[in-house]
């Protein structure tokens, strides 16, 4: 991989990793269009430079992330760390099952992520619910449901279903927040703020796995810019992308989304069924 492709591959990344597209989804394609070989350290590459996007979203909502609350009078003990650590507390609620998941699926994961039909059909199936969520979740808008500790959970258990490759974690999390009751700028900024947890998890379980690989100091050695590079255009990028996202679904909705989720995806099935390679080496 050289700077050009780490660049672009990163701009893709800053570009739809908040986004419900699947940014996973269009980083294999962009790989395979770039001729990017499939290496442990590219692999390694998709996931690391995310800590670019995780510090976009800590730049962007700083006083939500380090402000700690109010303890109510009563409240002693570990009722009162709670209160204080409410925001970090469903935080972790909400990463806790896909953090489990992943572990225990991380083969069956990473195989998955070479299917390009498996990303296709996926994007094409999210794109046609993309198209009815504004209708079904429409009351939400009027009045948001609070975050609870019950609602954090089963969103992580929505994000569990983006380990599938072409779902998107953000679509994942965002449809089971509006389906929790919460608006679509309340269920697009706490997908943001569950990014932060799990794809740190994800980049530091993939950076493990990296540095288990005989020659891993040297792949390191002779990538770091490489890397360096890319997390610091995947930072630039997924700023600038959060602030339209919230702005244009806030007005908007996501049935564009929808509709270039389903483009996609079957311009996709188009070429495999085609003849057309676009199978990972």
């Amino acid at each position: 991989m050289d700077i050009f492709q780490s660049i672009v591959i990163a701009i893709v990344e800053g570009l739809t990793e908040f986004l419900p597209v699947s940014s996973t989804g269009h980083m294999i394609i962009t790989q395979e269009i770039l001729g990017v070989e499939s290496t442990t350290f590219v692999k390694a590459f998709t996931f690391i430079i995310q800590f670019g996007a995780i510090l976009s979203v800590v730049c962007l909502y700083w006083k939500r992330f380090f402000r700690l609350k109010e303890v109510p009078e009563g409240k002693k003990g570990f009722e009162a760390f709670l209160a204080r650590y409410d925001f970090y507390w469903k935080l972790f609620l909400g990463f806790l099952p896909a953090a489990v998941l992943g572990l225990l699926l991380s083969d069956f994961i990473d195989a998955m992520l070479e299917n390009v039909a498996v990303v296709a059909v996926m994007l094409v199936l999210g794109g046609v619910l993309m198209l009815f969520v504004d209708k079904w979740f429409a009351k939400n808008e009027k009045r948001s449901a609070a975050m609870t500790e019950r609602r954090s959970i089963m969103i992580g258990l929505y994000q569990c279903i983006s380990m599938v490759p072409g779902v998107s974690r953000s679509m994942a999390t965002i449809v089971g927040g509006m389906q929790q009751g919460l608006s679509r700028k309340d269920a697009a900024e706490f997908s943001f703020f569950l990014a932060v947890p799990t794809m740190f998890g994800a980049s530091v379980y993939k950076m493990w796995s990296l540095m288990s690989e005989p020659d891993s100091m040297q792949q390191l050695s002779d990538n770091w810019v490489v890397l360096v590079v890319g997390m610091v255009v995947a930072f630039i990028v997924a700023m600038a992308a959060i602030k339209l996202f919230i702005s244009y679904v806030t007005k908007y909705g996501f049935k564009a989304f929808g509709w270039y989720r389903i483009l996609v995806g079957g311009a996709i099935i188009v070429m495999l069924l085609s003849g057309i390679s676009l199978e990972m080496a």
